[in-house]
């Protein structure tokens, strides 16, 4: 297995998860927005986008998710469906809280520039709920996408990784 690969493919994973996650829970937490406030933010869309992309790039490189992913492949063996479960939960914990708080931290300041007053606890505990779900089916189902595409492209056969 060759480590500098392996090495491009995490860096690469951590990109695209990030876009990914991000891109699908900042519509998420505006969509929840939009059924309180009753509009569409754009704006607050988008920089909950790219605040969440930068978030997300941050932890992906600080948190080893390869070491976590090898170790549940050694566990439970690659592919193994009970293994993507966990791996997808640990991810989806490590994630959706942070980037569910910082989404909303960023629509409760817009709401209050524009002289709305709503409840914090309000906003984020329902996005919370929500972006935890959305942002385990997310997990689920592009890690292993991701995964494939990034082996591929980088040469690495399924049968040498692990």
């Amino acid at each position: 297995m060759n480590m500098g690969a392996m090495k491009r493919i995490g860096r690469s994973m951590s990109i695209c998860m990030a876009i990914t996650l991000s891109f699908f829970l900042s519509l998420v937490g505006n969509l929840v927005g939009m059924v309180q406030s009753g509009k569409f933010d754009t704006i607050g869309f988008v920089i909950g986008f790219v605040v969440s992309v930068i978030i997300s790039m941050v932890i992906g490189f600080l948190v080893p998710m390869g070491r976590i992913h090898g170790w549940i492949e050694k566990r439970f063996g690659p592919g193994d469906i009970l293994g993507r479960y966990i791996e997808s939960l640990i991810s989806d914990l490590i994630y959706t809280p942070i980037l569910t708080l910082l989404m909303v931290i960023v629509a409760f300041f817009m709401a209050k520039a524009h002289g709305g007053s709503p409840p914090f606890l309000g906003m984020f505990l329902p996005s919370l709920g929500i972006c935890f779900v959305v942002g385990f089916i997310l997990i689920f189902l592009f890690m292993p996408f991701y995964m494939k595409m990034l082996m591929k492209k980088y040469g690495i056969k399924e049968n040498e990784n692990g």
